[in-house]
């Protein structure tokens, strides 16, 4: 049975909709689906229907495989000039709670994986009013002559922003700047939501979306790669979540930057929001779904199981997930101090890859670009 008559004989035992079984014929076509269909597929409460959509497109890209990496973060300080109503993470100077390690001190956190075959080094923190390229750049060399095969994959485009103003650099030039110092790629942080109404309640003095989108536009046009994310479940609707899309699949389009997409969900605890019940894991596999199924030319979805919990990340790589992060190590905190299930976020690798394999899929440990270190074939 090939992948067409599979997915046919799996929609053939539900009740579609007309629209559902328009925006199936469309996947079954390879055909993108617009803003409306995906809307519609967000308002459905047909989620066994999402997952097969899902799923098909995901093999069809991916096969079996699903990937994982050996990493670790630095988090350099909380302190942070920004507030934000969702974030627990953040401190003013001089509050309880913030910390701000010495160039020093991160020498040390690097020493400690020296010798081991991490590959990844994530780099992102608060919004430092002091702190500057030249500060970064140095932090960054300083990595690499410790950990000279190390990818540093770091600083949210809202960092950058900051960064590149405090050291009145534009935004190419602080870019060609920080690669000439060690930065390989740029994370996905800080995008949130894109959509003002939204923006303007849960981060009003952060980095505009056209901020956001214009940094990593830039940067992919500087050969330098990128991720993306979303920060669902809080204030938004889901028509802010298909505006947010629709602008990735727009960038993507231009540049085709972007490595990967990663929702990330909003945690309630400790921060200005905690009003907000968050999201169940039935949204949380329906978002992961609809996600999969709009952003076509994105070709990697990722579960960040720090924040959702190993059991829930399982669950989604039947949702169109094809990539559960990495080994972390017990290395960030901007989870855990928001109430994540997981307080202590280390994972062994013989872990992620029982993760995987019990779930029917392929483990594959990839670098941060996604080439391949080494193929688990062995599925449980």
């Amino acid at each position: 049975m090939n992948e067409v008559q599979e997915l046919r004989s799996k929609l053939g035992s539900l009740e579609l909709t007309p629209g559902e079984s328009s925006i199936a014929e469309k996947v079954e076509a390879g055909t993108r689906i617009n803003s409306g269909e995906c809307l519609a597929l967000y308002e459905s409460g047909n989620l066994p229907f999402l997952g097969i959509l899902a799923d098909h497109i995901r093999r069809k890209k991916h096969g079996l495989k699903t990937y994982f990496n050996r990493n670790f973060h630095i988090e350099p300080t909380n302190i942070c000039i920004y507030e934000c109503s969702f974030c627990s993470f953040a401190r003013k100077p001089g509050q309880t709670g913030g910390w701000e390690y010495s160039l020093d001190e991160i020498d040390e956190i690097c020493r400690g994986y020296a010798g081991t075959p991490v590959t990844e080094v994530h780099i992102v923190g608060g919004v430092h009013p002091k702190r500057g390229v030249e500060y970064y750049g140095e932090m960054m060399q300083r990595i690499k002559g410790i950990l000279p095969g190390i990818h540093i994959k770091g600083f949210t485009a809202v960092e950058l922003k900051v960064m590149f103003a405090r050291s009145r650099m534009s935004i190419e030039e602080g870019l060609k700047t920080l690669r000439g110092l060690g930065l390989d790629s740029l994370p996905g942080g800080g995008a949130e939501i894109f959509h003002p109404e939204v923006r303007k309640e849960i981060c009003h003095t952060k980095a505009s979306s056209s901020n956001w989108l214009e940094i990593h536009e830039t940067a992919h046009r500087l050969g330098i790669p990128s991720n993306c994310t979303i920060l669902y479940g809080h204030v938004e609707k889901y028509v802010h979540r298909v505006d947010h899309m629709l602008q990735l699949r727009e960038l993507q389009d231009r540049t085709g930057g972007f490595n990967t997409y990663i929702p990330l969900k909003f945690l309630n605890e400790n921060n200005e929001l905690s009003y907000i019940k968050e999201s169940s894991i039935i949204e949380d596999l329906k978002n992961y779904a609809v996600s999969r199924i709009f952003l076509d030319n994105i070709p990697h979805l990722k579960a960040y199981w720090p924040m959702i919990g190993r059991d829930t990340a399982q669950l989604s790589l039947s949702f169109g997930v094809n990539d559960v992060d990495g080994t972390i190590d017990d290395s960030t905190k901007i989870y855990s101090m928001a109430g994540a299930e997981d307080q202590n976020p280390a994972i062994s690798t013989a872990e992620l890859i029982q993760l995987v394999s019990k779930a029917g899929y392929v483990p594959v440990e990839r670098d941060t670009v996604y080439n391949v270190i080494r193929e688990y074939s062995e599925v449980q």
